[in-house]
């Protein structure tokens, strides 16, 4: 049997004994999305790719565990790596805001006003990414090698500069994928299961999917957790 990792203890009912701070904002105790406007930079699945199999099989296989209804998932079709977090409505503060627009600008407005801004966005080089682990909450991934995790860090970078905020942890993001957001804390009796599915999901993320196929990054316009519509795509067509 596999020990209980310190990463799923962490959803344990005994661990997990506070509210999360996205419970009541995201989603409600039901697992149902809450309207949440805002705008991302992400990278979503390439469609019918291998990765989009494994990955959509494997949160399959979580939301059939015992005890599932603990985590709120998200849907298959909006399974995406941000590259750059936005603004969102519950959010109107200083660095996750940018320095030189009003607090109170409407959210589609903002979305307008950074669609502008990015129309003059210089795209860093294309780069790679893998994933280095899995929790209920979902995968966590990283770049290939030192040089696209230098690129990842240089698009961050090229985003802040242009639209005018930084966030604090811009230069210790956590580079992830979701798959659920956390509702309340699992019993003793669940966690060796979740752990072995965890391990199992690892495991064939790294056979089937060691580089994860992703489309370029895009600035998306979303109302909730359910959908990123990307209204600007950034070429990353390699340079000669």
């Amino acid at each position: 049997m596999n020990a209980i990792s310190p990463d799923l203890m962490r959803f344990s009912a005994e661990k997990a004994t506070a509210p999360t701070r996205h419970l009541g904002i995201r989603y409600n105790e039901a697992g149902a999305f809450l309207p949440e406007p805002g705008n991302t930079v992400v990278c979503h699945l390439v469609e019918g790719s291998a990765t989009q199999r494994t990955l959509t099989d494997v949160r399959t296989r979580l939301m059939a565990l015992p005890e599932a209804e603990k985590f709120a998932f998200t849907p298959a079709s909006s399974l995406h790596m941000t590259l750059f977090q936005g603004i969102i409505e519950h959010r109107r503060l200083a660095d996750f805001w940018p320095a030189d627009l009003p607090f109170e600008t409407p959210i589609d407005d903002m979305t307008a006003l950074l669609q502008a801004r990015l129309a003059y966005f210089s795209a860093p080089p294309p780069f790679q990414v893998r994933t280095i682990g899995l929790r209920p909450l979902g995968l966590t991934v990283e770049g290939v090698t030192e040089e696209d995790r230098r690129i990842m860090a240089a698009w961050r970078d090229a985003f802040a500069d242009i639209l005018v905020y930084r966030h604090p942890d811009h230069d210790d993001y956590e580079f992830h994928i979701t798959l659920s957001y956390f509702i309340r804390g699992l019993s003793d009796a669940a966690l060796p299961v979740w752990q072995a599915a965890l391990s199992e999901g690892l495991a064939e993320i790294a056979r089937t999917a060691p580089i994860l196929e992703l489309r370029p990054p895009a600035f998306c316009a979303f109302a909730d957790m359910n959908h990123f519509e990307e209204i600007l795509v950034f070429d990353q067509t390699p340079e000669d």
